[in-house]
């Protein structure tokens, strides 16, 4: 298959970031597939996108389909890096794709979760940036190479109506809600043979893996140790992997 026969590739970032994550990998893939159409879309409420009055997973998956579709893109590969992931798969579940690649995202709640409800008041109050940078002070950021150091610093824009909008579900919601809303995604994915990649940056939780595969048998793990932003601490890594996707 030639370079303009490839599947477009859709990258979606995490929360609070911007397009600008994709810089390094977006390099590496013009370098190996300089004629693949390649789109990097922020997320509503991110960069220039308009703000939502609801971060529904759902909702934001129909708003970056219109994008996509606007971008004359058809069937692409879905790629999310943390909630970004979250939205991939919801848009995998809805819109026709190639494949989707989850760059770190786990899809149940689980102890972040717990986390995130315990956390609350403080989000709806004056304080709220001490959770956030809380939360970022575990992502690994000190190990990344400088220019990715510099990226996720001020590539980024916390705001609470941000974290209160795409936290609203697991605030408002159950795990168990969650979880059987996140199988409906997977089954639907897997029924249609869409291919389906993690990429984890630790060993999965044993019982989570066990979830996981029951939901989704095909689904592809891979291993790759170190930052929450495999795409900027190993963006040759991750632009070889889409190659193959």
């Amino acid at each position: 298959m030639t370079d303009d026969m490839r599947p477009p590739l859709v990258l979606l970032h995490g929360l609070t970031f911007d397009t600008r994550q994709w810089d390094p990998v977006r390099r590496e893939l013009a370098a190996i597939e300089p004629a693949r159409p390649v789109l990097a879309l922020n997320l509503p409420g991110h960069g220039d996108a308009p703000r939502l009055p609801s971060y529904d997973m759902a909702e934001v998956a129909d708003v970056v389909h219109e994008q996509v579709t606007g971008a004359g893109l058809v069937q692409p590969i879905v790629v999310g890096h943390s909630v970004g992931a979250v939205v991939a798969t919801a848009y995998a579940a809805r819109h026709p794709v190639r494949g989707v690649v989850n760059l770190d995202q786990i899809l149940l709640p689980g102890p972040f979760g717990a986390a995130v409800r315990q956390a609350e008041p403080t989000l709806r109050g004056p304080d709220w940036r001490r959770v956030w940078d809380g939360m970022l002070a575990g992502m690994g950021i000190e190990a990344l190479p400088a220019e990715a150091r510099e990226i996720v610093t001020t590539a980024t824009d916390p705001r609470p109506d941000l974290l209160l909008g795409y936290w609203g579900e697991i605030l408002r919601g159950s795990d168990e809600g969650i979880s059987a809303e996140r199988q409906r995604d997977l089954r639907s994915i897997g029924e249609r043979g869409i291919p389906y990649r993690w990429v984890t940056s630790s060993e999965p939780p044993p019982r989570y893996l066990t979830w996981l595969t029951e939901t989704l048998p095909e689904v592809m793990v891979t291993v790759l140790p170190g930052s929450h932003f495999p795409h900027l601490a190993e963006p040759a890594t991750i632009a070889r992997l889409l190659t193959t996707v």
